[in-house]
């Protein structure tokens, strides 16, 4: 591959996570102390972010991978983005902001497979030479976090004066950059028959590969999957906001700690897969959320620092032992006729049902303990309950998921 070809995908992944990562991370602190919402309406924004998943694969499997171009589709869409990022800039209400960031997960989840796409197309040896592109997507969320804290917007003053809103017009910006730099990348045209290959909804949606659920150890971690995405909406939606009322310095930027962890753990991920096995891979991953939610719940911002440190550093387990654990599972048992429904399947059960799911129970637990307050700490009572989830979904997977070996493939990126 030309090395401007390269250059070009690697920004492109550096702008799409940049993008992302942005205003993501401090999207729970923001609407409440900019919008004043409440854990119901925290809930229902982070919320658009599954429902963006769900509709995600009609506009790529409908649409794009028929009749598109799909670097003239992502430019579009970020075009798009970075006009609704601006709208939701300019909001003054949750009621003003909702709608905006509906229609713009909508628009972005189709992204995140669109760039892959465009890359994987540019690649003689995907499996060994994309995570050198996709590193670079790591990278630029890294780079957003550190941003938002070098310039003050998530210090307890930039959150008083509301500077938060900020980070969705560096996002606007970013977006209408990648935009922009879309229609410089490489060629992408649909695939087969000159884009007329006929593809049937079940097979868009992943539902082709329902069979695999026949299959009882399969069926254990499918709604196992499902289960630990609850506390997974847990870290994304309370986190920035756990951490910054915690009284953490830079808490955004602390937060990049996280991706260096996946980073990190991914390049150590086929050594340990093939050494322990992939049950104790998983129980490894679902392991470190019941830990990471108890350092949460006990640890502080004085003395006991270290203990939120190692729980952000914890990320890189909680993610990558689980969840990219998981799609190699999945694709070693699909068969090579079911792989990418199977894959398809698996994550509409995880970024789609599975955190939508956990979202509501995140805003309902936070918003339950603000009006029933105990005796101990109100983070203390909202960390517990995510860290007791993990422990009975680790519990329930030890006991009901018989060992097995699952050949090892090179997989790489979210």
């Amino acid at each position: 591959m030309a090395v401007g070809t390269r250059i070009k995908l690697s920004f492109m992944m550096f702008l799409e996570f940049f993008i992302w990562g942005a205003w993501f991370v401090t999207l729970g602190t923001f609407l409440p102390q900019n919008l004043s919402a409440s854990g119901y309406e925290v809930a229902n924004v982070f919320s658009t972010q599954s429902w963006g998943a769900i509709i995600a694969p009609f506009i790529i499997g409908l649409i794009a991978d028929k009749y598109f171009n799909a670097e003239r589709i992502l430019a579009v869409l970020h075009l798009l983005g970075a006009v609704l990022m601006y709208q939701m800039y300019s909001s003054a209400s949750v009621g003003h902001f909702y709608p905006y960031v509906f229609v713009y997960m909508v628009a972005y989840m189709p992204t995140l497979a669109l760039v892959n796409s465009v890359s994987f197309r540019q690649l003689a040896n995907p499996e060994t030479s994309f995570s050198g592109i996709r590193v670079w997507g790591t990278i630029g969320w890294i780079a957003a976090g550190l941003t938002i804290s070098f310039l003050g917007w998530d210090s307890t003053e930039g959150i008083k004066e509301g500077l938060l809103k900020n980070t969705f017009l560096m996002a606007s910006v970013a977006s209408l950059v990648l935009g922009v730099f879309s229609f410089t990348l490489p060629k992408t045209p649909p695939v087969g028959n000159g884009g007329n290959e006929k593809r049937s909804l079940s097979e868009i949606l992943g539902l082709d590969a329902v069979k695999l659920l026949a299959n009882r150890n399969y069926l254990v971690f499918f709604f196992a999957s499902v289960l630990i995405c609850i506390p997974l909406a847990f870290y994304y939606q309370n986190a920035n906001l756990f951490l910054s009322e915690a009284g953490l310095a830079n808490p955004t930027g602390k937060m990049a700690i996280g991706q260096v962890s996946e980073a990190v753990f991914l390049l150590l991920l086929p050594f340990l897969f093939t050494r322990i096995g992939f049950k104790n891979t998983i129980l490894l991953g679902m392991l470190a959320w019941a830990i990471r939610y108890l350092l949460f719940a006990y640890g502080n911002a004085g003395e006991l620092t270290y203990m939120l440190i190692i729980g952000i550093a914890l990320h890189g387990i909680c993610y990558d032992f689980f969840f990219v654990s998981g799609q190699i599972y999945t694709d070693a048992k699909a068969g090579e006729k079911y792989k990418s429904s199977a894959q398809g399947l698996i994550t509409l059960a995880t970024y789609g049902v599975g955190q939508l799911i956990g979202f509501w129970v995140a805003g309902f637990i936070s918003e339950y303990y603000k009006e029933n307050p105990t005796n101990d700490p109100l983070w203390q009572n909202i960390w517990l309950v995510p860290a007791g989830i993990a422990a009975v979904v680790l519990f329930l997977f030890a006991v009901f998921f018989k060992n097995e070996q699952a050949q090892m493939t090179d997989k790489s990126g979210r």
